[in-house]
């Protein structure tokens, strides 16, 4: 395996990890006990900005490679692929119910992957369409539930309509703009980079929480601020944060930079398998014949496209080159 190869591989282990520290957003239904979730996802980003600040001041070294611009849109990053979509998410499953959210989230791999190759044509489209059929496959099976759902009030249901479209919608806007601004950084700079994101999700938390009060979905202050309380609700707040916000964005940003869009659109499917897996645990229940096809299904068009990548010249002289400018850093 060459240098280039190995790259990728990197990026491949990593991806694995960030997207195993993200289906940590799917358990937080089942973690918040007798509080909201939006109680969760509150303490969650407020303990990510603290983080996000230590970060900055231990990379404060690296500040200077940043100008000003980048630095803001790196916060603007965080407060809307990390904030936005998780708001979005929460708000789709709270109008439109626990199925609808998952499975329009869950095309996100396959269009990530599309505009990834339309953008930069890293592997001929045919070669593609396997990796992509399984991918689509293996949602479609794992998401079949979804025709078996009770009906919802009209006006849920397009509410959840909305918020589901908005966190697809955001999650790309994110993807797209962060993989082209890591093309750009100094490798050292990640870290900062990632810190700048959680900082925003921190900051952007603090100006949203009078309106999450007013709208009487915050109830810490009702319910109690106290450990003897709230200390469940705080552990499971900062294992979140470390795991899917901290160690999450880390690996997916260094990830990013060893990747081409085409192949890291489609490890995102990762995703949905480890929440699946991780919500099929905390049911205490094994898959069905239909929810393993599927989740069979997103592996295989995984394994696939990484195979594909590793032995596609474009991706490895691209990755070639990615190893090159980090060398010379």
């Amino acid at each position: 395996m060459n240098a280039a190869q190995t790259s990728i591989a990197v990026g491949v282990l990593l991806a694995i990890v960030a997207t195993l520290g993200w289906a940590l957003n799917f358990i937080a239904p089942y973690v918040t006990g007798g509080y909201s979730l939006y109680d969760l996802m509150a303490v969650r980003f407020l303990i990510a900005g603290v983080l996000g600040g230590t970060g900055v001041l231990l990379c404060r070294a690296q500040l200077r490679t940043l100008r000003p611009a980048q630095r803001c849109l790196a916060a603007t990053l965080g407060a809307v692929g990390c904030l936005g979509y998780g708001l979005c998410i929460a708000a789709g499953v709270m109008f439109g119910g626990p199925v609808m959210t998952p499975a329009f989230i869950g095309t996100v791999p396959v269009l990530l992957a599309l505009v990834g190759n339309a953008s930069t044509r890293t592997v001929p489209w045919r070669r593609l369409a396997a990796p992509l059929a399984c991918l689509t496959t293996g949602l479609v099976l794992s998401n079949i539930s979804s025709f078996h759902q009770p009906a919802l009030d009209t006006s849920a249901w397009l509410a959840g309509l909305f918020f589901s479209l908005s966190a697809v919608a955001l999650w790309l806007w994110f993807s797209v703009i962060n993989q082209r601004q890591l093309t750009h950084l100094a490798a050292q700079a990640t870290g900062l980079w990632t810190a700048l994101m959680m900082v925003g999700a921190g900051v952007a938390t603090l100006c949203l929480l009078p309106f999450i009060q007013a709208l009487g979905l915050f109830t810490l202050p009702t319910l109690g601020f106290g450990l003897s309380q709230a200390g469940p609700l705080y552990a499971w707040a900062l294992i979140i944060a470390v795991m899917s916000t901290l160690v999450g964005a880390w690996a997916w940003n260094a990830a990013t930079r060893r990747l081409p869009m085409v192949l890291s659109g489609q490890l995102i499917a990762l995703e949905s398998l480890f929440a699946t897996l991780l919500g099929l645990g905390f049911h205490g229940r094994w898959p069905t014949l239909m929810e393993a096809a599927g989740l069979g299904a997103v592996l295989i068009g995984v394994v696939m496209a990484i195979r594909i990548i590793l032995t596609s010249p474009q991706a490895t002289a691209s990755a070639g080159r990615t190893v090159t400018v980090e060398q010379s850093h």
